[in-house]
């Protein structure tokens, strides 16, 4: 009978500390709980990315617009790829943040291909012939890093594809060692 007094006291207590805060209080420290801060800063940063979305989608109309009025005048080969090559940019940079948006990851494959298409639209606009040797190096190192990190990526997945495989047959394996009587309870899970 003691133990359902002291029960009482515990919930009577919990009951007036609940009742003795306002509820402004409560709601003021439901702004400061981890989830919620994590989840608005998820949602303000989200926001960010859909502004920078369009913004891209807006550069990329009135670029293209540029390149085709470009067009009637007379043709400027190293100015038409630089622009084809800035959209490409501009396309690869769009479709980094939508992966972002839909994974909430950055993508480093496409990364490193905005990376390698901007190298290469710089030493396209220059022309190789007038970039000076140190820059010429330079770009030269930062192609092979990029390249690199592209061969690294695709063996990263290659090594993980057989750890995941190899994962799967052993649970296989164990799954066929279990007595009969196991699997019969597998076949009907209620």
């Amino acid at each position: 009978m003691n133990t359902k007094d002291n029960t009482e006291e515990l919930t009577l207590e919990n009951y007036h500390d609940r009742t003795s805060s306002s509820p402004p209080a409560r709601c003021w420290k439901s702004w400061f709980q981890r989830e919620t801060v994590v989840r608005n800063l998820e949602i303000f940063q989200n926001f960010i990315v859909v502004s920078l979305c369009i913004g891209i989608f807006c550069v990329m109309l009135i670029r293209l617009g540029e390149m085709f009025l470009s067009l009637l005048e007379t043709i400027n080969f190293q100015t038409i790829t630089s622009d084809i090559l800035f959209i490409l940019i501009l396309v690869e940079i769009f479709r980094l943040l939508i992966i972002y948006l839909q994974e909430q990851r950055i993508s480093i494959g496409a990364a490193v291909e905005v990376s390698l298409v901007s190298a290469l639209r710089e030493v396209i606009l220059q022309g190789v012939l007038d970039i000076p040797i140190n820059q010429l190096l330079g770009v030269c190192g930062f192609l092979v890093v990029l390249g690199g990190l592209l061969a690294l990526r695709v063996w990263m997945f290659q090594r993980f594809d057989i750890i995941k495989q190899s994962r799967n047959e052993e649970f296989l394996s164990r799954q066929s060692s279990k007595p009969d009587y196991f699997s019969s309870i597998e076949q009907y899970p209620f």
